[in-house]
């Protein structure tokens, strides 16, 4: 047996799923497990010095960023304790060279992977990894309700003036596409696979007991499986008809699938999150996100049609962005009527491109122009603009909207500032506000969304970095090449 202290750093202010699924796997196979979570709770210095693995959750870009902080700490505090990485950004860990012979670095197959990490430290208690039951109170539960903040401690879901606790299951693994920007295919390679319909209900009937009122499905999308989106819905829907959930969704699958999202409509679906990310077709072509600016309107109409609010997700600035293009998708949120419906964090995101990004295989000479080189203060590969004022408006907008969610300012009033300092920045003199052109939604505060606002791609807050202890997420000190290839 191994004593094992699996840590998450930040899971979009939801429950972990990268400790849940995890901590029950290694339970089942004898080891002995402690979890922290470090968006929620101090720096655990009891469970660092009585563990003897310790397991880093990193599902994301900020995780990864703030996890890097948590293992040097874990380093000075324990040195020579065996180390893992486990999520999708784990590969990147992997080749900025901080996984040490002897650790583990696992994007995929993780719980395997972390009960065989944990089975070479110590020895096993049990052969293999025992299944998990078919019916009834599992172990996934028991580590849900005895190892894991109970949800109060999280996100809730806001809408009609009434809050209901939020629990985060998964229904599938993987994306079946290969958007160039996106983490995933790096390691799913286009590949998904279901999550067994038993495992999400007895998940869903866990978190239900737990108080959940709505689900968040955290699949990168959804609808990459819509037989079985479809099978996990009218199941859910029959064992809880009054609970909510939400789920991510691209553009080109709410086109495609418009029968399949009145249903969902029908079954409780209250919002989607969608990667519109630009109103520009070149970026959307650069990014082979499989849909055009004019369909973002389309996809406005579809949900709202049934009565389902959109979730944007923006990327405002990318090698190819001009200031045409900034401009043009400030107006695109007024007449798409989604100020409401937009985290403000999102208007200063930048493209990321960590070590593996599908960008990076294939560059065009834009891109080729733009990269510098690699940067480990940002784990990835750094590019300034062809126009370096948006550069530094990048930077402007992301303290700006960080300041206005740290002090709860109004969505509306920070879209202000944020349109404000834009026209400013870039000289022009704004026109005033577009007419609405899509379907308009409901009043703001009727539209469901989730009380946290920050996004998967953002940097840490300082709040963030605070519970850790240390002054940052520290520059991890490797020469990595600049590796653009064709073909």
């Amino acid at each position: 047996m191994t004593r094992v202290l699996l840590v998450s750093c930040y899971e979009l202010g939801e429950q972990p799923l990268g400790l849940a699924g995890p901590a029950d796997a290694l339970q089942r196979a004898g080891h002995d497990v402690r979890t922290a979570d470090l968006s929620v709770e101090d720096w655990p210095s009891g469970h660092v010095e009585w563990c003897e693995a310790v397991g880093f959750s990193v599902p994301m870009h900020t995780a990864l960023r703030l996890a890097l902080s948590g293992l040097e700490r874990v380093r000075a505090e324990r040195p020579g304790v065996p180390a893992a990485l486990y999520g999708l950004y784990a590969h990147v860990g992997a080749e900025l060279g901080v996984v040490l012979p002897g650790d583990l670095a696992a994007s995929d197959d993780i719980e395997d992977a972390l009960v065989g990490f944990a089975n070479r430290v110590g020895a096993p208690a049990a052969t293999g990894r025992p299944a998990r039951p078919a019916s009834g109170t599992d172990a996934a539960g028991r580590v849900r309700s005895e190892l894991l903040l109970p949800l109060d401690r999280y996100a809730r879901l806001l809408t009609g003036g009434t809050e209901r606790l939020v629990g985060a299951i998964d229904a599938t693994e993987g994306c079946n596409h290969r958007c160039r920007h996106c983490p995933v295919p790096v390691v799913f390679n286009g590949r998904s696979r279901p999550v067994e319909l038993d495992a999400v209900l007895h998940g869903v009937d866990e978190l239900v007991e737990l108080g959940a009122g709505h689900i968040h499905f955290g699949d990168p999308d959804f609808l990459n499986r819509p037989p079985h989106a479809l099978r996990v819905a009218r199941a859910l829907h029959d064992a809880h008809p009054g609970l909510s959930f939400d789920a991510t969704i691209k553009v080109s699958h709410l086109l495609r699938h418009r029968a399949s999202i009145a249903e969902l409509a029908e079954l409780g679906l209250v919002f989607v999150v969608s990667a519109f990310e630009s109103t520009s077709d070149v970026v959307l072509d650069r990014l082979d996100k499989g849909h055009r600016a004019a369909d973002l309107d389309t996809a406005v109409s579809i949900l709202r049609a049934v009565g389902v609010e959109p979730r944007p997700s923006l990327l405002p600035f990318t090698p190819w962005t001009t200031r045409a293009d900034l401009l043009r998708l400030l107006d695109f949120v007024v007449a798409a009527d989604l100020v409401p419906n937009v985290d403000p964090v999102q208007y200063g995101i930048r493209l990321l491109l960590p070590p593996g990004s599908l960008l990076l295989a294939n560059p065009d000479p834009v891109l080729e122009g733009a990269v510098v080189g690699y940067d480990p203060s940002t784990l990835g590969y750094a590019w300034r603009s062809p126009d370096g004022l948006l550069d530094e408006l990048a930077t402007e907008l992301g303290l700006l909207t960080e300041r206005a969610a740290l002090a709860g300012e109004a969505i509306e009033a920070t879209y202000w500032a944020v349109r404000q300092r834009c026209y400013d920045a870039l000289g022009a003199e704004d026109p005033g506000l577009p007419p609405v052109t899509a379907p308009p939604g409901p009043a703001a505060d009727l539209r469901p969304r989730l009380t946290e606002s920050w996004f998967c791609c953002a940097e840490p807050t300082s709040a963030q970095i605070n519970r850790l202890g240390t002054t940052g997420p520290e520059a991890v000190e490797v020469a990595m090449p600049v590796r653009l290839r064709r073909g």
